[in-house]
């Protein structure tokens, strides 16, 4: 039976979970989760290899499922998630502190609308003089999947539903910052599938995920795919594993904006796109080169949108706070990274900082930056954007290049120049290129296209979906079944 989801509902629900998990006022990292409300999550375990072994019976539930039972079971996904994305959203900025509720909701209803099912599983024949050949896309078995902190419920029914409609069990790994946003996510998705007549465990996760227990993931023997979504450091761990791996990595996605571009509607895109979720998505506008003949009309543009301008001298003040020092303890070596307690916060908050006060009409923290400054060089997550002029197209790719890092992940321009348009596309090699629009089109929020939250570039897989989570095989029916 459907909830009514009003406002004192979802704050009941959202009160719920934190009052249940004993952390209210918890800082990020320290929550558990493995029930709600005195009901017990279903598919969340205290032991990793509890998880896999009930990620393995789901996997062999799946199995003999016909593809109908097992598009029931997504579609039941898809209705709970968008009844519940509301819940999801106010409980991930609850717990992470990262974010903003109405857009975590949005793409909840993104991920619900605009996930493939098994309908992206699909076979190919050939016939010739020889007869006839199938190929198929057959599951891995259990797949292995870590999920982030930004994106957390999201990527957990993201991943479910493809992984799933591909014929896969799933045992999940989720950011420690996360856990109760992912456990309910993963709680959400069995719910589904025992409403929809399939096992009441479908996917299953663990209730403290550590690196410990991602290694116990890593090396088991039932695990034959691992798909990770974060930052280097998980992903390289991943692909070091020696199995099958998708690694879903970061990006500096710059934007370019020339001098036959819409200029007012390029000031308004980047804008929405960068303060998105608070830039938590990895897509997001991270740093503008615009045509310095441009340039004062496209500021204009942008603060008519939700921008506040700082000087110089307040951006490098800034800095200092977003961005601390760590040591590499077995290097010894000392480098700039970016700060976790700003990582998704409001432009208000980050503003407030440095003395700072503005409404929450600004969405978005803008300033005028050299090439080297550090808020171009490092992907911050956070509504803060660098613009720097540039004299022209020449030297607006070798800058967005450059600081794009060979991530190749995302990159934007706002133009009507074909020419230019195919040039940094050529040049910037980007799993994710979009053209006169904010980030999120690239997801299909606004453009065409299915959604992911698993966006493969350092694999190859790009924007994951059901078929990436296969393996190909062949049957051969030699000199039989050629009807021409």
């Amino acid at each position: 039976m459907a909830i009514d989801w009003t406002e004192s509902k979802i704050e009941e629900v959202v009160s719920a979970v934190l009052k249940s998990l004993g952390k209210q006022n918890a800082p990020s990292g320290s929550w558990d989760s493995t029930q709600y409300n005195g009901r017990a999550y279903s598919g969340v375990y205290a032991d990793m290899n509890a998880a896999i072994e009930a990620a393995t019976a789901g996997y062999k539930a799946v199995r003999a499922m016909s593809v109908a039972e097992r598009e029931k079971i997504i579609t039941a996904i898809r209705n709970l998630c968008r009844e519940e994305a509301p819940v999801m959203a106010r409980l991930g900025v609850a717990e992470t502190k990262m974010g903003r509720v109405e857009h975590k909701t949005a793409k909840h209803i993104l991920v619900a609308d605009k996930t493939p099912g098994t309908e992206d599983i699909r076979a190919a024949a050939q016939t010739g003089d020889y007869g006839l050949t199938l190929t198929e896309m057959a599951p891995f078995g259990v797949v292995g999947s870590i999920t982030p902190s930004t994106n957390p419920s999201e990527t957990v029914i993201c991943n479910s539903i493809g992984m799933i409609a591909a014929g896969n069990g799933v045992v999940f790994n989720p950011h420690p910052n996360a856990i109760a946003t992912s456990n309910y996510a993963v709680d959400l998705v069995n719910r589904a599938s025992a409403q929809a007549g399939g096992p009441k465990v479908l996917v299953a996760s663990t209730a403290k995920p550590t690196l410990e227990s991602a290694q116990i993931m890593y090396n088991h023997s039932a695990v034959r795919l691992l798909v990770c979504t974060g930052g280097p450091g998980v992903v390289k761990s991943v692909l070091s594993s020696g199995k099958k791996a998708i690694g879903a990595g970061a990006g500096n996605p710059p934007v370019i904006v020339d001098d036959t571009a819409d200029v007012r509607k390029a000031g308004k895109d980047i804008i929405d796109g960068c303060s998105f979720d608070n830039n938590l998505p990895c897509i997001a506008e991270k740093e503008v080169f615009a045509f310095a003949n441009i340039a004062d009309e496209l500021i204009s543009s942008m603060k008519e949108n939700g921008a506040y301008q700082i000087t110089i001298e307040q951006a490098n003040r800034l800095a200092e706070i977003v961005l601390v020092e760590s040591k590499n303890l077995k290097t010894g070596i000392v480098k700039k990274v970016v700060s976790r307690e700003c990582v998704g916060r409001d432009a208000k908050v980050l503003l407030e900082k440095i003395g700072v006060r503005v409404g929450d009409e600004v969405r978005c923290i803008i300033c005028e930056t050299s090439f080297e400054h550090p808020f171009v060089q490092n992907e911050l997550m956070m509504p803060i954007l660098p613009i720097v002029r540039v004299r022209d197209i020449d030297e607006a790719i070798d800058l967005a290049v450059k600081a794009e890092h060979g991530c190749r992940h995302t990159a934007h321009m706002h133009s009507k120049n074909i020419d230019h348009l195919t040039r940094f596309a050529r040049a910037v090699e980007t799993t994710i290129f979009v053209k006169n629009a904010p980030s999120y089109a690239g997801i299909g929020f606004g453009g065409e296209g299915h959604t992911t939250f698993t966006i493969a570039g350092p694999t190859g897989e790009g924007l994951t979906s059901a078929k990436s989570f296969t393996r190909y095989r062949r049957c051969v029916m030699s000199d039989s079944f050629r009807i021409i």
